[in-house]
């Protein structure tokens, strides 16, 4: 494990983040899925945000509604009053982000920034909430996330986006590569287009940089296992249960 580089992370580790809430009900990024994760003990919720036509800050997966709710169109080409029609399973609305923080005030985010239009809106919310200390921001998107780092401060925690996450992979193989200071995590898949990221050299040369890795999204439990072993400080899974029987049984489940 490594140390502690931000209030956001003043947890003990390995931390366990519920993906989307947990979906493996199908009520991804609903209200009614982090009050399950709640319920089961999860103290970490990852989640996603765009924002609608209008502006409002909607915490959602998908560019559009198409897949999981009964409504369809592209988030940022409508206003939130038909937005907030839409129905997850045909049961549970999208949520704001603004009431999630609200609702779960125990609760810390790991958040991607999934569009470039969301960015200001979020770091508004996170200043006006003082919620510095709840909130992680990533991005696949390396640049977005520096324009997260750099228009917020050193009060935000954010997260290498695939550009960081490259530089830190070569370093790890000993090859010279540029990565941004000022990230308190990794937050990556074990592999991407069938190459390796996490093993014990990633692991190594992340902690070596006062860098946390949290791999996503892992389901399977001898995979959380695994990676356990290698010393990743955190995991993002759909399957609540399961990942809390694997840290209950390693005695690390807090």
């Amino acid at each position: 494990m490594t140390r502690v580089r931000h209030p956001y992370l003043d947890h003990s580790s390995p931390l366990a983040f519920a993906h989307r809430g947990g979906t493996a009900n199908g009520l991804e990024n609903t209200a009614a899925a982090f009050r399950q994760a709640a319920a089961a003990g999860y103290r970490y919720f990852e989640t996603d945000v765009h924002t609608t036509s209008d502006g409002v800050l909607v915490a959602f997966h998908d560019a559009t509604l198409d897949r999981v709710t009964d409504a369809s169109g592209r988030i940022r080409d409508l206003p939130w009053a038909a937005v907030r029609e839409a129905r997850v399973a045909g049961k549970e609305p999208l949520p704001l982000f603004a009431d999630l923080l609200e609702e779960f005030p125990e609760a810390r985010w790991n958040v991607d920034l999934k569009a470039e239009s969301a960015l200001h809106p979020l770091i508004d919310l996170i200043r006006r909430k003082k919620a510095w200390d709840r909130v992680c921001v990533g991005s696949f998107t390396e640049s977005r996330a520096a324009r997260a780092q750099r228009l917020a401060g050193p009060e935000l925690a954010t997260s290498y986006g695939v550009g960081g996450v490259v530089g830190l992979r070569l370093r790890s193989w000993g090859i010279p590569a540029a990565v941004r200071a000022g990230a308190v995590a990794a937050q990556v898949p074990e592999r991407q287009a069938g190459v390796p990221v996490v093993d014990r050299r990633f692991v190594r040369e992340a902690h070596a940089r006062g860098l946390q890795v949290h791999v996503w999204t892992v389901n399977d439990p001898a995979r959380m296992h695994s990676l356990l072993d290698l010393g990743v400080d955190g995991i993002m899974t759909d399957h609540l249960e399961t990942l809390r029987g694997v840290l209950t049984d390693r005695g690390a489940w807090i």
